[in-house]
């Protein structure tokens, strides 16, 4: 009899896309389900995926709220518990955030094998907590901060987690006669990408021939359109559950927040990027995630508290200048990406899971 599997994720699409990808991999070899919170949902097709919905609450600092949270929290681990009762689980697999909690607790106490899933080289706060009933965890390296030598043993390495379209992609182009700018911020936007870098966008397009692929969301699309128009830049605007793998294939530089996944995604595209950490993530695991790929020759960084029009614009210039160290950028993303393909992964995630 197959191996029942529930996928726990929610949230951000950093949390989401990876659960779906998990999906994706077992669901041929395993009974394969996924849980989310409500907030994930706007990340998940719907018509394709049957989605189990336990709305776990952001934890608050409000001391008044906590005992309220606490209460719905214990009510969420008996829903939970019934759940995997009822649905027979064997396995859980646990993508980290606040909204496992209830799942990964239940589970515990059914004595439910349980493994998680840590993309960012800071170890996030739940998976540090369920490290100690975990089975194994997944990760991209095991020189992650936080994470205790007593559970190293627990680690599988994995190569980055992507998408399916992106083994079909083309890599990304190289600078020529054209400057195709890509500016992302992930799931859940980057207001200031809307704002503060409009002042370089219109000194190179006063330099170079440039067109702008930007992410955004519906609150700032007629914004962000008007300042295009007036400017008379060549510009297509998307959200973030557009295929952007199709835009990354057409760019051949770009500013992005360092969100594992979207750093997984350029490095396999070979897209030259400078990576603007999100100051305020917990632990400042988007620094961590953005110094990983610089020490390895991949990228650059503009921490948000230089970012000024002069910086950004000096930066960009340089790279577009700078053949040279913009190819060796790219050559070394190549060596990275040696072995992702989606069968490697595929045969080492279903390994994990039979082993143990």
């Amino acid at each position: 009899m197959n191996k029942r599997i529930l996928i726990s994720t929610g949230g951000s699409g950093g949390h989401v896309v990876p659960g779906v990808i998990f999906y994706e991999h077992l669901k041929n070899s395993f009974d394969t389900r996924i849980c989310s919170d409500q907030r994930g949902t706007q990340f998940l097709n719907k018509k394709k995926y049957d989605v189990e919905i336990i709305n776990t609450p952001r934890l608050s600092k409000n001391l008044f709220l906590i005992p309220f949270q606490i209460i719905l929290i214990l009510l969420l681990v008996i829903k939970s518990f019934f759940f995997l009762k009822r649905k027979k689980i064997d396995i859980l697999i646990s993508t980290g955030g606040y909204m496992s909690l209830p799942l990964c607790i239940a589970s515990k106490f059914l004595n439910i094998k349980i493994f998680l899933f840590e993309p960012n080289m800071v170890l996030g706060r739940a998976n540090k907590f369920f490290l100690n009933f975990c089975e194994k965890i997944f990760c991209y390296s095991d020189k992650i901060k936080n994470f205790p030598n007593k559970f190293s043993n627990k680690i599988i390495i994995i190569k980055t987690l992507l998408r399916k379209e992106f083994y079909l992609t083309k890599p990304s182009e190289n600078i020529d006669n054209k400057i195709n700018l890509l500016i992302i911020g992930g799931s859940q936007g980057a207001k200031l990408f809307d704002t503060a870098i409009n002042e370089s966008v219109i000194k190179l397009s006063k330099k170079y021939t440039l067109k702008i692929f930007q992410q955004t969301n519906s609150n700032n699309y007629e914004n962000l359109n008007n300042f295009y128009l007036k400017n008379n830049i060549e510009n297509k605007l998307f959200d973030f559950n557009e295929d952007i793998s199709d835009f990354m294939s057409k760019s051949n530089i770009c500013i992005t927040r360092a969100g594992a996944s979207t750093l997984a995604e350029l490095t396999f595209l070979n897209l030259a990027y400078i990576a603007i950490p999100l100051p305020t993530a917990k632990d400042n695991h988007q620094f961590e995630n953005a110094t990983f790929y610089e020490r390895q020759g991949c990228s650059w960084i503009l921490n948000q508290s230089d970012l000024d029009e002069s910086n950004l614009t000096n930066k960009l210039i340089n790279i577009i200048e700078n053949k040279d160290k913009y190819l060796e950028k790219k050559n070394n993303m190549k060596n990275l990406r040696y072995q992702n393909t989606w069968n490697n992964i595929n045969q080492k995630i279903i390994s994990a899971i039979n082993e143990n």
